[in-house]
């Protein structure tokens, strides 16, 4: 791409990722191109990885996106799970599903699954004990209950973590050797990993909090125990692979799966194919056409600490997105020039990632800041994508 944007506007790139992280006290105290060997905690960059892992499997037909009987028969739990109620009195009861769920319910976010970070049920369903999304324990992603019936609506939730636990099933592999040897390994990802190395661990990128007055202050991790602990044992001791949320590594290699996405599924530089272009189509396409997202629909938040209720800035009233196998579909061009049916995803800690197939152009920015949904980073993130944009019509 650098063959593409002059030197002048490089520098101007560069001018404006300078402008954020110019007073790290206020604004941003660094963006990804810090180091090469910084490593930050990827949050959920990592359901595009288990999405990729899911479909080779499926590509294999070892597992189907529509048959409730085989997902139930790798996962019981799937098929007893309960939906969470509450009466007008607050008080809370477990009910029966009215559907069941599938593979591909977990992979568009409609299976029924929340996060407590995010639903106001969930959060109070879980005290005064708490429900930890990112607690590193199996246990917590199992043993939850449903907040909506399977297939009646869209909202984002742990259901890849669902996934992930499934991949493994199917697999008889750990989500992190699946990963290595089927993914991350083909792509030359050599720094991604559930379970960062002691290198990795003395690379890792500082977890920022920004005070409601906007000062950024340096703050206890918030995804610890892979950090302290080993992969789980077969007692479940130690950190499971969570497929929704628990990669770490450097963020500059997650390139080479967006480029994957923009190369139907085979690896540019090397040739390795880890999908068939079919594939990629089936993920591209809008999985929920009858649910579409509203982009100004209020979504409070549980936990404020962790994530900014959203839309983070007003929008039209018809600006909508769909969900592809799994992540965000847009429906409208952007107005600095990113096509109608890119996709695009996020981590917790203000990490974003696009694919704009018809342009054949992707990219991303990570950083290290909570809560979600940080000013200076998105702004940052659409000026600089903007400016490349230009680059691009001024070389047609």
């Amino acid at each position: 791409m650098t063959g593409l944007i002059s030197e002048q506007r490089q520098e101007r790139l560069r001018g404006i990722i300078d402008e954020y992280t110019s007073d790290a006290e206020t604004r941003i105290p660094g963006l990804v191109y810090l180091s090469a060997e910084t490593v930050f905690w990827l949050a959920s960059f990592t359901k595009l990885a288990t999405s990729v892992a899911c479909m080779q499997l499926v590509e294999k037909g070892l597992i189907r996106l529509d048959d409730a009987d085989q997902l139930e028969a790798i996962s019981p739990e799937l098929r007893d799970v309960k939906v969470l109620k509450r009466d007008d009195d607050g008080n809370f009861t477990l009910g029966d599903k009215k559907r069941r769920i599938t593979l591909r319910m977990l992979l568009n976010h409609t299976a029924g699954f929340g996060y407590a970070f995010e639903d106001e049920r969930l959060a109070l369903y879980g005290q005064p004990i708490g429900l930890d999304d990112f607690s590193g324990e199996r246990d917590d992603v199992i043993n939850r209950p449903l907040v909506n019936q399977p297939g009646e609506k869209f909202q984002y939730g742990t259901s890849m973590d669902w996934v992930g636990i499934i991949i493994e099933r199917v697999s008889g592999l750990s989500l992190e050797d699946y990963f290595q040897e089927n993914v991350f390994g083909p792509l030359g990802m050599q720094s991604v990993s559930f379970h960062p190395s002691e290198k990795a661990k003395s690379n890792l990128a500082y977890m920022h909090q920004r005070l409601p007055g906007g000062k950024l202050i340096q703050a206890d991790h918030l995804y610890r125990k892979p950090l302290i602990a080993g992969p789980a044992n077969e007692e479940g001791r130690g950190v499971f692979c969570a497929g929704g949320h628990g990669c770490f590594g450097q963020p500059a290699e997650y390139r080479k799966l967006i480029s994957l996405l923009l190369n139907n599924g085979t690896d540019s530089k090397t040739g390795a194919q880890l999908l068939k272009p079919e594939t990629v189509e089936e993920m591209f396409k809008d999985q929920i056409p009858d649910k579409p997202r509203f982009c100004n629909e209020y979504v409070p938040v549980a936990k404020p600490l962790l994530a900014n209720p959203t839309p983070l800035q007003p929008v039209p009233d018809n600006l909508t997105e769909g969900w592809g196998l799994s992540f965000s579909l847009s429906h409208q061009p952007t107005a600095w020039g990113r096509a109608a049916g890119s996709a695009s995803w996020e981590g917790l800690a203000n990490l974003y990632w696009f694919a704009d197939r018809q342009t054949g152009l992707g990219g991303l920015i990570a950083s290290q800041i909570l809560p979600y949904g940080d000013s200076y980073v998105v702004e940052c993130f659409e000026r600089v994508e903007a400016e490349i944009y230009k680059a691009i019509r001024e070389n047609e």
